[in-house]
């Protein structure tokens, strides 16, 4: 596997340049103009022992973009919403107005501190959230130390994880900060040396002066505190002077991750909290009528406590060995669930009768058109952190120990449902192991309150993984209908009406007022909307353009799974681009470059065409696809090769599903500037898994009201033998003074470009996603009743 990615040429940190930064700095950038870089910046020193600062932001922070001429000859797309105003900039100036509330604290050692109101589940924020005041602060890496915080409700939009948000909203906030307390340590630096603070330097948390005396960050750090809240102005530093933004850093947790050291919810030890699971009904959102043997179950080995809840039955007990024998035992009675009958099939009927109309037909003799509809299957949201949460619910109080992207949500409901002020409602946000969107919602949390609750002990709460796919959420199903029309070569309207089952926004936008609103009547179908329209851009000129969204059937657990709309949308959108290519006699990597509206786009297009050497022969059987997707201030292209072979789809390997291979990846990516650029590679590989599983193989499959996939096993998500030998991400050098989403940004991306190498493989273009959703079932589903498996025993030999 090949990887590289571009940076800056290295520079020496120089007296004179750090000099600069501390109080010559200009205003201005190179070309004279007012960058986010060197304007000046409105922070706070806090009263506090050790020196302690924070920021405060207007909505000025937010640089507008610029329009890119359209090419001559082509029909002119006018600005989608999204392009005017994206769900990016929308959470980021929701959490402007607290920014001020993000605080940075130097210890006597000499070490920053810093609690990140965002999740960690395992995208990298809190590493690069550390480079970001390591380079402003001009501190070692090692010596910022990222905790994540607690739910916080002052913070009010301020403390959601989503939309590929956490870098963009809170870069320059943390650079205000960081630039403060390096300003108040150069102050406390020169009444110690009895020098001017302008000719004093800062490098590696230590202060430098002209006679070449030395004081540490850890001993001016009380020096620096103040006894009240101070308002100062800064200059931030020059990107051009960048030693650590910008630069390929290791994960400041990797150690931990690798050695097992590192603590998940289930790792915590909160006092008599003891291992709970809940038996499940055998249909979605079933509910219990009677339990036929709690006292047989209450008396089995270890177990504690039997209890009915609204989704189940729980039990706790001394092991999730014995919690799982007893499961397994209950006898249990189950009333309807909210999609009892359902099939892919009933669920699909539905879709093409919410489906909006189209309006432009083409006109006979003038214009012909591309008319398809596509089919996306549900899809799991399961990470591989199964759904878990520790609950201690007591008499006034409550404390919940779990991964959250929306705490304050959680917090605020959860009070709500215990009768109690949200000040009693102590939430902890611990570090999650993967979440694609799940974690936005917190059914576990609430369940185990429930459990502790009815009990009135402490739950240490985990779903089995069986749960996750049946009972958990999904990414819903949905069909997308294209028509686009052409005349003489040219794209004149492009029309796309996505029809979905209900996707659940009840997170809102991070607090209770619009987690609420989600759920009305009439207003969730607005919200979400919105969320399409918000989300939703196309990076070509294609005549008048109109995307809508049409939402049916609120019965089934549903979530953002990574990148909301954008994969299915995407797909079919390049899928017709490159019919579009074929009936107009175009090679379709030169029509979308032609169609291309932003240059930034079109370089990363441009990247992967020459890496790749678009349109080399191939064999037969095998083909090049590639796509291009622009999404929250970033641009991804992904061109892929895939081998349809029958040699290749016919493998056979134990226990597994194989099929077409994606045999080479190349992925160039610009995000504006990448804080960390082995980060991002990081984000597009896991991103271009993906977009391959979604294409190829991962889907669930709806019977009789229930989900057949019981494990990752059946489920087909992309695995050693179907990931590409061949993987190359280029990293683009930065086109902005600021980084752009890229948590979500591969993932359409991967997924267009691999349908659209299986469509020129094949010589048929793929409708229905998965694409082996129509084969016969590779696996023996597990049954329903009792709902989980037994634990193996077997697991060496099942190894691979």
């Amino acid at each position: 596997m090949a990887r590289r990615h571009h940076e800056r040429d290295g520079r020496s940190d120089s007296g004179a340049e750090a000099a600069a930064d501390a109080g010559r700095a200009s205003d201005t950038g190179d070309d004279g103009t007012a960058g986010i870089a060197r304007r000046r910046f409105l922070g706070y020193v806090l009263a506090a022992p050790t020196l302690t600062v924070a920021a405060r932001l207007g909505a000025d922070v937010l640089a507008p973009g610029e329009a890119a001429a359209a090419t001559p000859g082509l029909v002119p797309s006018l600005p989608g919403p999204a392009e005017l105003l994206d769900l990016n900039e929308l959470l980021t100036l929701a959490a402007l107005p607290t920014s001020g509330l993000l605080t940075i604290r130097l210890d006597a050692e000499g070490t920053a501190h810093f609690a990140l109101p965002r999740a960690e589940v395992g995208q990298g924020v809190t590493t690069s959230s550390a480079m970001i005041v390591a380079e402003e602060l001009d501190l070692p890496l090692d010596r910022v130390k990222v905790t994540l915080a607690d739910a916080r409700p002052e913070l009010l939009f301020n403390q959601l994880t989503g939309g590929s948000n956490t870098t963009y909203s809170t870069y320059t906030p943390l650079r205000v900060a960081a630039a403060v307390a390096r300003g108040r340590l150069l102050h406390a630096a020169a009444l110690v040396l009895g020098e001017a603070v302008e000719t004093l330097t800062t490098k590696a948390g230590t202060v430098l002066s002209p006679a070449g005396r030395i004081l540490g960050y850890g001993e001016l750090a009380v020096r620096a505190a103040v006894l009240s809240d101070a308002a100062v102005a800064v200059t931030l530093k020059d990107p051009a002077r960048f030693r650590v933004v910008g630069t390929g850093q290791r994960r400041i947790d990797a150690l931990e991750a690798v050695t097992g050291r590192k603590k998940f919810a289930m790792d915590l030890q909160v006092p008599d909290a003891l291992p709970t699971m809940v038996c499940r009904p055998p249909t979605i959102n079933g509910t219990v009528r009677s339990v036929a043997n709690l006292a047989e179950v209450r008396a089995m080995p270890g177990v504690t406590d039997v209890v009915a809840v609204s989704t189940g039955v729980a039990v706790r007990g001394r092991t999730f060995g014995q919690c799982v024998d007893a499961v397994r035992a209950l006898r249990v009675d189950w009333g309807p669930g909210t999609a009892e009958g359902a099939s892919d099939a009933t669920v699909l009927e539905k879709l093409r009768r919410a489906e909006l109309p189209l309006v432009i037909p083409p006109l006979p003799l003038l214009t012909k058109a591309v008319d398809e509809r596509f089919t996306f299957h549900f899809a799991s949201n399961a990470a591989l952190e199964t759904n878990c949460a520790i609950a201690d619910v007591r008499e006034g109080s409550a404390e919940i120990w779990g991964s959250f992207k929306a705490p304050l949500v959680a917090q605020e409901e959860i009070a709500l449902t215990l009768g109690l002020p949200v000040t009693a409602v102590r939430l902890h946000v611990t570090e999650g192991g993967g979440s694609f969107g799940r974690k936005l919602f917190h059914d576990a949390a609430h369940e185990a309150v429930e459990i502790s609750r009815a009990l009135g002990k402490p739950v240490k709460l985990m779903w089995h993984r069986t749960d996750d796919f049946r009972q958990g959420r999904t990414h819903p199903m949905s069909t997308s209908r294209v028509r686009a029309t052409y005349a003489l070569g040219e794209v004149l309207t492009y029309e796309q009406r996505h029809t979905s089952i209900a996707t659940d926004f009840g997170h809102g936008i991070g607090e209770i007022l619009t987690a609420e609103a989600a759920r009305l009547p009439v207003a969730d179908l607005t919200f979400s909307e919105t969320m399409f329209q918000l989300t939703q851009t196309s990076p070509y000129h294609l005549g008048v353009t109109t995307q809508l969204l049409a939402e049916t059937d609120k019965g089934f657990n549903t979530g953002s799974m990574r990148n909301i709309y954008s994969p299915n949308v995407r797909c079919a959108q390049e899928l017709v681009m490159d019919e579009l290519a074929r009936r107009t006699g175009q090679d379709g990597y030169a029509l979308r470059r032609r169609l291309m509206k932003d240059p930034r786009a079109r370089a990363v297009l441009d990247k992967v065409a020459e890496l790749a050497e678009w349109g080399r022969s191939m064999p037969d059987g095998t083909a090049q696809g590639i796509a291009v997707h622009t999404e929250y201030h970033s641009a991804v292209a992904v061109l892929a090769e895939i081998d349809c072979r029958p040699r290749t789809t016919g493998r056979t390997i134990p226990g597994a599903y194989t099929g077409p291979r994606v045999t080479k990846v190349v992925c160039a990516v610009d995000v504006g500037l990448a804080v960390n650029p082995r980060g991002l590679e990081a984000q597009m590989m896991g991103g271009i898994s993906d977009g391959i599983a979604l294409a190829l193989t991962s889907g669930l499959h709806l019977r009789d009201g229930h989900f057949l996939e019981g494990s990752w096993d059946q489920y087909f998500y992309t695995r050693q033998w179907n990931t590409p030998p061949e993987l190359e991400i280029v990293v683009m050098p930065p086109s902005g003074d600021k980084p752009g989403g890229a948590g979500e940004l591969a993932v359409a991306g991967a997924m267009a470009a691999v349908a659209c190498a299986y469509g020129r493989a094949t010589g048929t273009m793929p409708k229905v996603f998965p694409v082996n959703h129509t084969e016969p079932l590779a696996f023996t589903p597990l049954p329903t009743v009792p709902p989980v498996p037994a634990s193996p025993v077997d697991g060496r030999d099942r190894a691979l």
